[in-house]
């Protein structure tokens, strides 16, 4: 059952919408691209084209605000921000891929917007006798100490940041004709090199700060609330303030003004000295919103064993991740003194764009699976969701290709490494929807498509009990489905339904059978059921068994060690083949086994219908890579030798067409007992395949015990009894 608020007694649930979303989001989204590349980006594209730039980025971030709304109204909302909302719907796997590289970004983003501000106080005479670096690492330190000490007083500095914010920006637009001769840049004025999809790669990471304000939903009092209201409101409040940002500098300039003067704001402001505080104030708001949201994401991370463990540490306080905040600030203090950073920018905007892709692929996959648990309260059409994500990825590489194409290859080596894993997760995800949905279409597909030969495949019931007790028979299911098919290895109970027990006998059976197929590495599925007779159960399993056209064809176990086990064996044959289901019975040679996986015996009676099903199995097999190296011979009995020439061309031919690379060897019988020609001719063979009739109820026993007679003085042999003798199984193209 989906929730849509915070748990319970969450002690660190305290920050509500304003202070815990909209002000971080707001401060980072009106950051260092407001001040000193929005005049630029007019200048470049005119006052047409950078409204359309704005109104085009800004759409990509609101979609991306209602997805992330969508999903945020969901589920119970944890810390971890976007991990958390990736990994509760795509899985762990790729919440792991997204978050890491995410964190890294939010890290290494602190490093940016610090150096970003050490690089505007230079402009300060003052400040010009220090080295940067010490400046920055000072200011990365002393973020570090605010972040450590607790959000609550690291959202309070930003409510001052974000009065010297609209301190700055009220200065701007009170700055009406303080620029000298200006004219309104109205159309575009692209230098070389630069054209309109360049200036957008340069605006567009501006509206990627709603990362921060999601960061912090650990610490929400009301996360399904919270995070739609304050993300998509400051999504809406700095769109207005950007668009009335590029009005004011097209009316109160000129082109080249805007275009030299990274500073050209503060050539229009009332009050000058005023922007260069908003520029110091924009970077160190940026930087302090990362550094409060990259230890959370950590935590998260770390939480569900993705990262070491030791990373969720607090360290003492009741609601601060303060080992992850160390090692925050190690990461930002040595980016700072790593020097050109260039190649790493645009990467780190890759990762975000990544983000919010996932997050709108999130949603849109969780409304098209149609699961019954996802009910958001916040919904959103599908399609949005869609062309919220395909906006993500064409911004990327819109930006920049290489760092694009680096960002998706480390999002893949994580994921990667994380499936390796096997991480156990105490949460369901959509992946198991999405295939559901695809079974689901594909089965109804099937049910008006039209059956034939060609399209056959071996779908096997395996009576295998527990496979540790019967694995030649696993084997078997392995060298005739190959993959390709369909294999359940069925353990059936013969016992009363219980009402207490029951159900625990099952499932646990069911388990053992799983836990045994995922050790092998096989592809198979496991069933148990409880039964009053193994041959009624039998009866009854065949018949339900799979589902429209997905049904089960062939029906595998070994062959009874008891007369009476044999004989039912055939009678339950008889009716498994008024079901079309084919029947199998393995006589396993305990001692040879399958000896050197060299050689398979097919005998061909020319008669009764079995000889497709036994020399398509025996093909099947070969293709296995236990019996690369073996050789099928396709024997035939005739009673003389009159015409024996013929019949192996006969042979030959019918090779041929199906395709089948067997050696045809037509024997005389000579009087001889067909049981003795087979004795002679295959004591040797590795695996012998040899066709059932169809015995009357009357003679079920006594042919059981020749069969029995045969298959005893062999090797391993496989009895086969096919129920689809009106159709050509080996179907020729």
């Amino acid at each position: 059952m989906a929730s849509t608020t915070s748990k319970p007694g969450n002690s660190t649930a305290r920050f509500g919408t304003f202070a815990g979303v909209f002000t971080p989001n707001v401060l980072t989204i009106l950051g260092i691209i407001l001040f000193l590349r929005m005049g630029w980006v007019v200048g470049q594209a005119g006052l047409w084209g950078a409204l359309l730039i704005v109104l085009l980025a800004n759409a990509i971030s609101l979609l991306t605000g209602l997805s992330l709304s969508a999903i945020a109204t969901n589920m119970q909302v944890g810390a971890g921000g976007n991990y958390y909302l990736i990994s509760r719907s795509l899985g762990l796997e790729i919440g792991g891929a997204i978050g890491i590289p995410l964190f890294l970004s939010q890290a290494i983003s602190v490093a940016f917007y610090i150096i970003g501000f050490t690089e505007a106080l230079s402009s300060v005479a003052y400040f010009q006798q220090f080295d940067p670096r010490l400046i920055a690492t000072g200011v990365a330190l002393l973020f570090g100490v605010i972040a450590y000490i607790g959000a609550d007083f690291a959202l309070k500095i930003q409510f001052f940041i974000l009065a010297i914010l609209v301190t700055a920006l009220l200065s701007f637009f009170a700055g009406w004709g303080n620029a000298v001769d200006a004219v309104p840049v109205l159309g575009p004025g692209y230098l070389e090199g630069v054209s309109f999809w360049v200036v957008f790669a340069v605006f567009f990471p501006a509206v990627t700060g709603i990362e921060v304000g999601t960061s912090m939903s650990g610490d929400l009092k009301d996360p399904g609330r919270s995070i739609p209201l304050g993300t998509i409101s400051s999504i809406l409040v700095t769109a207005l303030v950007y668009v009335l940002a590029a009005i004011w500098f097209a009316f109160n300039s000129t082109p080249d003004f805007l275009i030299n003067d990274n500073l050209a704001m503060r050539r229009i402001a009332l009050v000058p000295q005023v922007i260069l505080a908003g520029v110091w104030a924009s970077t160190l708001s940026s930087a302090l919103g990362s550094v409060l949201a990259a230890p959370r994401t950590l935590q998260a991370i770390a939480e569900d064993s993705v990262a070491p463990r030791w990373m969720r540490n607090k360290m003492g306080s009741p609601t601060e991740p303060r080992a992850a905040v160390l090692i925050t600030s190690g990461i930002a203090i040595a980016v700072i003194w790593m020097g050109n950073l260039n190649f790493v920018a645009p990467v780190i905007t890759m990762f975000f764009l990544n983000t919010y892709g996932m997050v709108n692929l999130a949603a849109s996959i969780e409304k098209v699976v149609g699961n019954p648990s996802y009910r958001p309260r916040f919904d959103v059409p599908w399609w949005l969701s869609l062309l919220g994500a395909l906006g993500c990825y064409g911004a990327m590489f819109l930006i920049s290709p290489i760092a694009t194409i680096v960002a998706i290859v480390l999002s893949f080596g994580v994921y990667v490494v994380l499936e390796r894993r096997e991480i156990e997760r105490a949460w369901g995800d959509v992946r198991s929807g999405i295939w559901f949905a695809v079974v689901r279409f594909g089965l109804l597909r099937l049910e008006h498509e039209r059956t034939s030969a060609k399209n056959w495949r071996p779908n096997l019931m395996v009576f295998t009990g527990q496979p540790h007790n019967r694995q030649q028979l696993v084997e078997l299911a392995n060298w005739l489905s190959l993959g390709r098919g369909i294999v359940t290895f069925f353990q059936l109970i013969v016992s009363e339904v219980d009402e207490q027990h029951g159900g625990a006998l099952v499932e646990r059976a069911r388990k053992q059978i799983r836990r045994y197929i995922d050790d092998h590495g096989m592809s198979a599925f496991a069933e148990a059921e409880v039964v009053s007779s193994f041959k009624d159960g039998a009866l009854a399993l065949a018949q339900a068994h799979g589902m429209g056209d997905i049904r089960s064809n062939n029906v595998v176990m070994g062959w009874s060690r008891t007369p009476g086990g044999r004989a039912n064996q055939l009678l339950l044959m008889r009716d498994m083949v008024r079901l079309r289901k084919s029947v199998m019975f393995l006589h396993y040679d305990t001692e040879r086994k399958f000896g050197d996986y060299k050689r398979i015996n097919v005998w061909w009676q020319g008669r009764g219908g079995n000889e497709d099903l036994m020399l398509l199995f025996a093909h099947l097999t070969k293709q296995h890579h236990d019996w690369r190296n073996s050789t099928i011979e396709m024997l035939r009995i005739e009673e003389t030798a009159i015409g024996t020439d013929d019949v192996k061309k006969h042979m030959e031919a019918v090779l041929d067409k199906v395709r089948v690379n067997a050696q045809p060897v037509v024997i005389v019988q000579d009087g001889r007992p067909v049981s003795e020609i087979i004795m002679e001719h295959s004591a040797n063979a590795d695996l012998t395949i040899i066709g059932l009739h169809y015995p009357s109820s009357d003679e079920v026993e006594a042919y059981a015990e020749r069969m029995n007679d045969l298959v005893c003085c062999l090797g391993s042999v496989l009895l086969v009894r096919n129920a689809e003798v009106d159709q050509d199984l080996l179907a020729v193209e």
